[in-house]
Protein backbone atom coordinates (compact mmCIF):
# COMPACT_ATOMS: atom_id res chain seq x y z
CA UNK A 1 0.00 0.00 0.00
CA UNK A 2 2.81 2.10 1.00
CA UNK A 3 5.52 1.61 -1.85
CA UNK A 4 2.91 2.02 -4.87
CA UNK A 5 2.24 5.85 -3.08
CA UNK A 6 5.96 6.58 -2.31
CA UNK A 7 6.49 5.59 -5.80
CA UNK A 8 4.10 7.99 -7.77
CA UNK A 9 4.28 10.80 -4.97
CA UNK A 10 8.01 10.84 -4.41
CA UNK A 11 9.98 9.53 -7.36
CA UNK A 12 7.75 9.48 -10.23
CA UNK A 13 5.56 12.45 -9.68
CA UNK A 14 8.79 15.09 -8.97
CA UNK A 15 10.48 13.41 -12.08
CA UNK A 16 7.55 14.24 -14.62
CA UNK A 17 7.41 17.31 -12.89
CA UNK A 18 10.56 18.42 -13.54
CA UNK A 19 11.33 17.14 -16.86
CA UNK A 20 7.98 18.91 -18.06
CA UNK A 21 9.50 21.99 -16.58
CA UNK A 22 12.67 21.60 -18.63
CA UNK A 23 10.68 21.34 -21.52
CA UNK A 24 8.39 24.68 -20.87
CA UNK A 25 12.16 26.29 -20.30
CA UNK A 26 16.00 25.79 -21.17
CA UNK A 27 14.85 23.18 -23.66
CA UNK A 28 12.32 25.15 -25.84
CA UNK A 29 9.71 22.70 -26.23
CA UNK A 30 11.91 19.62 -27.10
CA UNK A 31 11.83 16.97 -25.25
CA UNK A 32 14.83 15.13 -26.03
CA UNK A 33 16.56 18.44 -25.22
CA UNK A 34 14.93 17.94 -21.75
CA UNK A 35 16.01 14.43 -21.31
CA UNK A 36 19.36 15.57 -21.79
CA UNK A 37 19.29 18.15 -19.36
CA UNK A 38 17.91 16.16 -17.17
CA UNK A 39 20.68 13.61 -17.99
CA UNK A 40 23.47 15.71 -17.36
CA UNK A 41 22.08 17.91 -14.28
CA UNK A 42 21.79 14.08 -12.24
CA UNK A 43 25.40 13.80 -13.04
CA UNK A 44 26.17 17.45 -11.63
CA UNK A 45 24.27 16.06 -8.65
CA UNK A 46 26.12 12.64 -8.32
CA UNK A 47 29.37 14.22 -9.13
CA UNK A 48 30.80 14.05 -5.70
CA UNK A 49 29.90 10.19 -6.13
CA UNK A 50 31.74 10.38 -9.61
CA UNK A 51 34.76 12.03 -8.07
CA UNK A 52 35.39 9.30 -5.56
CA UNK A 53 34.81 6.75 -8.25
CA UNK A 54 36.97 7.67 -10.64
CA UNK A 55 39.23 8.15 -7.46
CA UNK A 56 38.90 4.63 -6.67
CA UNK A 57 39.08 3.94 -10.88
CA UNK A 58 42.77 5.48 -10.55
CA UNK A 59 43.66 4.07 -7.34
CA UNK A 60 43.17 0.29 -8.60
CA UNK A 61 44.50 0.75 -12.28
CA UNK A 62 47.81 2.11 -10.31
CA UNK A 63 47.20 -1.11 -8.41
CA UNK A 64 46.57 -3.71 -11.54
CA UNK A 65 49.99 -5.41 -11.56
CA UNK A 66 50.21 -5.67 -7.57
CA UNK A 67 46.48 -7.43 -8.53
CA UNK A 68 47.54 -9.60 -11.34
CA UNK A 69 50.43 -10.75 -8.81
CA UNK A 70 48.14 -11.88 -6.46
CA UNK A 71 45.89 -13.35 -8.77
CA UNK A 72 48.94 -15.42 -9.98
CA UNK A 73 51.11 -16.43 -6.34
CA UNK A 74 47.54 -17.55 -5.33
CA UNK A 75 45.83 -19.12 -8.01
CA UNK A 76 45.32 -22.48 -6.29
CA UNK A 77 43.78 -21.08 -3.30
CA UNK A 78 40.83 -18.83 -4.25
CA UNK A 79 39.52 -17.76 -0.97
CA UNK A 80 43.09 -16.42 0.39
CA UNK A 81 42.99 -15.10 -3.30
CA UNK A 82 39.75 -12.84 -2.57
CA UNK A 83 41.37 -12.28 1.03
CA UNK A 84 44.72 -10.81 -0.16
CA UNK A 85 43.14 -8.61 -3.08
CA UNK A 86 40.57 -7.04 0.02
CA UNK A 87 43.42 -6.61 1.76
CA UNK A 88 45.05 -4.84 -0.78
CA UNK A 89 42.17 -2.49 -1.66
CA UNK A 90 41.29 -1.59 1.97
CA UNK A 91 45.10 -0.89 2.18
CA UNK A 92 44.54 1.70 -0.49
CA UNK A 93 41.16 3.16 0.46
CA UNK A 94 39.69 1.34 -2.82
CA UNK A 95 35.75 1.30 -2.46
CA UNK A 96 33.42 0.67 -5.03
CA UNK A 97 30.40 1.76 -2.90
CA UNK A 98 30.21 5.14 -5.14
CA UNK A 99 30.17 2.68 -8.54
CA UNK A 100 27.00 0.94 -6.52
CA UNK A 101 25.61 3.85 -5.62
CA UNK A 102 26.10 5.84 -9.21
CA UNK A 103 24.12 2.84 -11.11
CA UNK A 104 21.53 2.41 -8.70
CA UNK A 105 20.28 6.13 -8.70
CA UNK A 106 20.60 6.47 -12.95
CA UNK A 107 19.24 2.52 -12.97
CA UNK A 108 16.34 4.03 -11.01
CA UNK A 109 15.74 7.00 -13.11
CA UNK A 110 15.84 5.00 -15.98
CA UNK A 111 12.71 2.80 -14.98
CA UNK A 112 10.86 6.25 -14.35
CA UNK A 113 11.40 7.36 -17.61
CA UNK A 114 10.31 4.34 -18.88
CA UNK A 115 7.33 4.69 -16.84
CA UNK A 116 6.96 8.49 -17.81
CA UNK A 117 6.89 6.64 -21.85
CA UNK A 118 5.65 3.75 -22.19
CA UNK A 119 2.54 5.02 -22.85
CA UNK A 120 3.87 8.49 -24.29
CA UNK A 121 3.12 11.17 -21.83
CA UNK A 122 -0.01 11.71 -20.98
CA UNK A 123 -1.58 13.74 -17.83
CA UNK A 124 -4.80 12.20 -15.91
CA UNK A 125 -5.75 12.82 -12.70
CA UNK A 126 -3.29 10.28 -11.30
CA UNK A 127 -0.72 12.90 -12.82
CA UNK A 128 -0.46 15.72 -11.15
CA UNK A 129 1.63 18.96 -12.36
CA UNK A 130 2.60 21.35 -9.30
CA UNK A 131 1.65 24.71 -9.65
CA UNK A 132 4.85 26.38 -10.54
CA UNK A 133 4.52 23.87 -13.76
CA UNK A 134 2.90 25.19 -16.85
CA UNK A 135 1.02 22.96 -18.46
CA UNK A 136 2.28 22.91 -22.07
CA UNK A 137 -0.58 23.12 -24.71
CA UNK A 138 1.50 20.10 -26.79
CA UNK A 139 4.41 17.84 -25.91
CA UNK A 140 6.84 17.56 -28.69
CA UNK A 141 8.03 13.95 -28.72
CA UNK A 142 11.06 13.41 -31.30
CA UNK A 143 14.22 14.48 -31.22
CA UNK A 144 16.11 14.76 -34.67
CA UNK A 145 13.26 13.02 -36.24
CA UNK A 146 12.87 9.92 -33.78
CA UNK A 147 10.41 9.17 -31.70
CA UNK A 148 11.76 8.98 -27.84
CA UNK A 149 8.68 6.38 -26.93
CA UNK A 150 8.88 4.41 -29.57
CA UNK A 151 11.78 1.39 -30.22
CA UNK A 152 14.96 2.84 -32.38
CA UNK A 153 17.69 0.51 -33.50
CA UNK A 154 19.64 3.68 -34.92
CA UNK A 155 19.93 4.55 -31.08
CA UNK A 156 20.26 1.61 -29.94
CA UNK A 157 23.11 1.11 -32.28
CA UNK A 158 24.69 4.44 -31.50
CA UNK A 159 24.77 3.89 -27.37
CA UNK A 160 26.41 0.06 -27.60
CA UNK A 161 29.06 1.36 -30.39
CA UNK A 162 29.88 4.50 -28.12
CA UNK A 163 30.11 1.47 -25.47
CA UNK A 164 32.59 -0.39 -27.40
CA UNK A 165 34.58 2.26 -28.00
CA UNK A 166 34.97 3.37 -25.00
CA UNK A 167 35.69 -0.35 -23.65
CA UNK A 168 38.36 -0.72 -26.31
CA UNK A 169 39.45 2.58 -25.51
CA UNK A 170 40.01 1.42 -21.81
CA UNK A 171 41.75 -1.95 -23.04
CA UNK A 172 44.20 0.17 -24.82
CA UNK A 173 45.86 1.99 -22.60
CA UNK A 174 46.45 -1.43 -20.60
CA UNK A 175 46.66 -3.85 -23.11
CA UNK A 176 49.19 -5.41 -21.29
CA UNK A 177 47.06 -6.55 -18.33
CA UNK A 178 44.31 -7.56 -20.77
CA UNK A 179 42.96 -10.91 -20.38
CA UNK A 180 40.54 -13.41 -22.18
CA UNK A 181 37.38 -12.46 -20.04
CA UNK A 182 38.27 -9.17 -21.20
CA UNK A 183 38.04 -9.41 -24.37
CA UNK A 184 35.11 -11.20 -24.17
CA UNK A 185 33.39 -8.41 -21.89
CA UNK A 186 34.70 -6.04 -24.76
CA UNK A 187 32.83 -7.80 -27.53
CA UNK A 188 29.82 -9.13 -25.81
CA UNK A 189 28.84 -6.30 -23.12
CA UNK A 190 27.91 -3.62 -26.11
CA UNK A 191 25.87 -6.58 -27.91
CA UNK A 192 23.85 -7.30 -24.98
CA UNK A 193 23.41 -3.39 -24.68
CA UNK A 194 21.97 -3.08 -28.06
CA UNK A 195 19.50 -6.17 -27.57
CA UNK A 196 18.06 -4.26 -24.47
CA UNK A 197 17.90 -1.03 -25.85
CA UNK A 198 16.72 -2.38 -29.22
CA UNK A 199 13.82 -3.44 -27.13
CA UNK A 200 13.10 -0.74 -24.89
CA UNK A 201 11.57 3.08 -26.01
CA UNK A 202 14.13 5.36 -27.96
CA UNK A 203 14.87 7.54 -24.77
CA UNK A 204 16.59 4.87 -22.78
CA UNK A 205 19.14 4.59 -25.18
CA UNK A 206 19.08 8.91 -25.24
CA UNK A 207 19.84 8.47 -21.21
CA UNK A 208 22.64 5.87 -21.61
CA UNK A 209 24.40 7.71 -24.54
CA UNK A 210 24.00 11.26 -22.26
CA UNK A 211 25.33 9.61 -19.31
CA UNK A 212 28.21 7.66 -21.06
CA UNK A 213 29.22 11.06 -22.47
CA UNK A 214 29.29 12.87 -19.41
CA UNK A 215 31.56 10.03 -18.19
CA UNK A 216 34.09 10.41 -21.07
CA UNK A 217 34.08 13.71 -19.76
CA UNK A 218 34.54 13.14 -16.37
CA UNK A 219 37.27 10.30 -16.83
CA UNK A 220 39.19 13.10 -19.12
CA UNK A 221 39.23 15.63 -16.09
CA UNK A 222 40.59 12.95 -14.22
CA UNK A 223 43.58 12.02 -16.49
CA UNK A 224 44.19 15.52 -16.29
CA UNK A 225 43.74 16.22 -13.07
CA UNK A 226 45.17 13.20 -11.04
CA UNK A 227 47.92 12.57 -13.24
CA UNK A 228 49.50 15.79 -11.59
CA UNK A 229 47.78 15.32 -7.94
CA UNK A 230 49.34 11.85 -7.87
CA UNK A 231 51.85 11.16 -10.24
Amino acid sequence: MYMPVFWHDYLYTPLLNFLIFLYNWPAFGHLGLAVIELTVLLRLLLLPLSVVDERSRFRYEKLDRKVQTIERDFKGDPILKKEKVRELLREHKVSYWSKVGLLGIQLLVLVLLYQVFVGGIRFTHQEVLYSWVRMPDSINTTFLGYELGVRSLFWAGLAAAYLFVTIYTQQKQRVHLVTRSDIMYLLTFPIFTFVVLAMLPMVKSLFILTTMLFTTFVFAFRKIFWRIKMP
